[in-house]
């Protein structure tokens, strides 16, 4: 255990360095908006490009390892929409929200560094499938039912066509589209070209956890919904449970596959939850509250998670 927790020292160390100097400085959210620029549109992009486009093709088409790890993440949404919608008699909106806060996990920020940390280079093509097409299923599920619900006023055919839009112009399917290319083409770039696009996916862990811990620290815990002591549990415990489960019960995969999967769906809920409660004015100071609680957890839930990881020998 006290590997693993020299493992993620660093790791969760960022984070509370962020979370102290948003608490400490004082700097207003409209502060990070240049660092998450630079986060989301060229650290992360460059990470994911760097790790497709040096894998064989063959493994980059393993479109039934994403298929089945989508199917675990949407089981604990339907479930949690079943909770909500049905038992509960929320709203459609609230419910959606609630869903994607106990099933969409932090992949994109935390994802990975931690992966790649914990499981090394093995774990590079798993993460780019899981974060690029889990993160476009979520750009169109959310406007999909925001719109049944009344919050999104667009016309059908006009919110079809900004969800298409949105999701092939996201950096991140961009980059693992041209990964792709570079490794179907076999084509090494020029080292001046490699050597940028090194030393921005070198950035892309330590700034993504820092901003992510300074959004943390601007948004004070206001209210704990009650909806948190069942939504903490299925995003940190059942996520990551049923991913092992259908995936070594369902698919013939790497271990490392299987244990990248698995760790990715222990993750906290993301900060993306937030921002789609706020878009849609839905839930968003409890979005907030189980943001930030699961947060916390997750460094005890995570640790626990590798820690089964590493003694199944997975």
């Amino acid at each position: 255990m006290a590997d693993i927790a020299g493992l993620l020292f660093p790791f969760f160390g960022l984070i509370f360095i962020g979370y102290v100097a948003g608490r400490v400085t004082k700097q207003p959210a409209e502060a990070l908006g240049w660092l998450n620029t630079f986060i989301i549109y060229a650290a992360l992009p460059a990470l994911f490009f760097k790790l497709v486009a040096k894998t064989p093709i063959d493994q980059l088409a393993r479109m039934d390892f994403v298929g089945l790890s989508l199917l675990g993440t949407y089981s604990i949404f339907a479930l949690l929409f079943v909770i909500g919608y049905v038992i509960r008699r929320n709203s459609l909106a609230d419910s959606t929200i609630q869903s994607f806060a106990g099933s969409y996990g932090n992949i994109g920020y935390m994802g990975p560094g931690l992966a790649l940390l914990a499981f090394g280079d093995r774990a590079a093509v798993p993460v780019a499938l899981i974060v690029c097409l889990e993160n476009a299923t979520h750009f169109i599920t959310a406007p999909a039912l925001m719109a049944l619900a009344g919050g999104d006023k667009r016309s059908p055919l006009k919110l079809a066509g900004d969800v298409t839009k949105k999701v092939l112009t996201h950096p991140f399917i961009l980059s693992v589209i041209g990964g792709f290319l570079v490794a179907l083409m076999s084509w090494q770039p020029p080292q001046p070209v490699q050597q940028l696009v090194d030393y921005l996916a070198q950035s892309a862990a330590p700034c993504a956890l820092f901003s992510m811990g300074v959004t943390l620290a601007l948004r004070p815990l206001k209210r704990v919904p009650v909806e948190i002591s069942y939504i903490v549990p299925a995003k940190l415990i059942l996520h990551p449970l049923l991913a092992y489960i259908i995936l070594s019960s369902f698919g013939s995969f790497d271990p490392v596959w299987i244990s990248t999967a698995v760790l990715l769906a222990a993750l906290p809920t993301a900060t993306n939850v937030f921002v789609i409660g706020q878009q849609y004015e839905v839930w968003q100071e409890r979005a907030s509250a189980t943001i930030l609680i699961s947060t916390v957890l997750s460094v005890f839930s995570v640790s626990l998670v590798l820690y089964v990881i590493r003694a199944m020998s997975l």
